[in-house]
């Protein structure tokens, strides 16, 4: 989810984009269009993924996030496809498919090595630039990746505004009703913790969505065909460590360190954005509060009555957004 600090931040900047309106999508049970998925060795990874388009098409790439999967762009991903771009849909790490080549290698949720995936997963592909699209984790691995190498990011899609983690501001307080938001957080730094999430995951997971999309009336079906993602095998080990290296409660990997000393600076994204608020990022629905941190083309979109999964609760307002920020 997004950082606890942001989700308290105001709209404190001037320039708010008009506002738009849209009605929550009533899931169905969509059956994905993608057919089978491919699989790819990428890095660390061995890596789970859907695809449509055409091959020589503009390459966009749709990022999901905790705790959700490839399918929340069941109904992006064909609309992109008809408008000629090739679409990909990788699994995070920890996520369907997708598995870590070696036994040893550590089961690290930092974004750094989440968005390190990414290029490497673009590189196995021979992809030299994408535009990045995405919400939860993926709108931060959007944002990481296009800060630390723009060079291979045409353009950014990101739901919620500008999400890279700064540890020490993350160190920080919040209202008490705020900490509330991010009860899962602390409930994820102890043993009892894992234990439950390890033995509850269907449900707990179904608990989250209903929390973060509470208008949004999906059906059994629509959450069954997400859940098989988090049989992986390192799933809970992939969300515990993330959550934990956010609060400082686990280290990260020394193979990071340059990348996290940049990120911390909280760099700049230069690339042509747009951002989208939805009802989960609260009455003030932050985004331009952080546009600071976007020197290129920029706007931001707001959604009422929308929850935290925008690009399978409102679909249409999703993909308009990745077709025009490339205008």
């Amino acid at each position: 989810m997004i950082s606890r600090r942001q989700f308290s931040q105001a709209l404190a900047v001037a320039g708010v984009a008009a506002p738009l309106v849209t009605a929550p999508a009533q899931a169905a049970g969509s059956k994905p269009a993608w057919g089978r998925l491919k699989q790819v060795r990428a890095g660390l990874l061995d890596v789970g993924y859907a695809e449509m388009g055409p091959a020589d098409g503009p390459v966009t790439i749709l990022l999901h996030g905790w705790p959700y999967d490839i399918h929340s762009f069941v109904d992006v991903a064909p609309e992109l496809a008809a408008q000629g771009h090739r679409v990909l849909i990788p699994y995070v790490r920890g996520y369907g498919p997708t598995r870590f080549l070696h036994a040893r290698t550590t089961r690290n949720g930092q974004p750094a090595a989440v968005a390190s995936d990414l290029i490497a997963f673009m590189d196995a592909l021979k992809i030299r630039k994408a535009t990045l699209a995405g919400f939860d984790w993926g709108a931060r691995t959007a944002c990481v990746a296009a800060a630390l190498w723009p060079e291979r990011v045409e353009a950014l899609v990101s739901v919620s505004g500008y999400l890279i983690v700064n540890l020490k501001q993350n160190q920080e307080p919040l209202s008490p009703q705020a900490e509330l938001g991010w009860w899962y957080q602390f409930y994820f730094a102890t043993d009892r913790g894992v234990k439950g999430y390890t033995q509850n995951t269907y449900e707990f997971n179904k608990l989250i969505w209903k929390l973060a999309s509470p208008q949004w009336n999906f059906d059994e079906a629509t959450y069954a065909q997400s859940a098989t993602a988090w049989k992986n095998p390192d799933h809970v080990a992939i969300v515990i460590h993330n959550y934990r290296w956010r609060l400082q409660l686990a280290e990260g990997e020394h193979r990071y360190d340059g990348l996290e000393r940049k990120l911390q600076t909280r760099p700049v994204i230069t690339v042509p954005t747009i951002t989208i608020a939805s009802d989960f990022d609260g009455p003030n629905k932050p985004g331009t509060s952080y546009r600071d941190r976007f020197t290129g083309p920029y706007e931001h979109r707001i959604l009422d009555g929308i929850g935290h999964n925008v690009p399978q609760e409102a679909p249409e307002a999703f993909t308009r957004a990745v077709l025009d920020v490339l205008r």
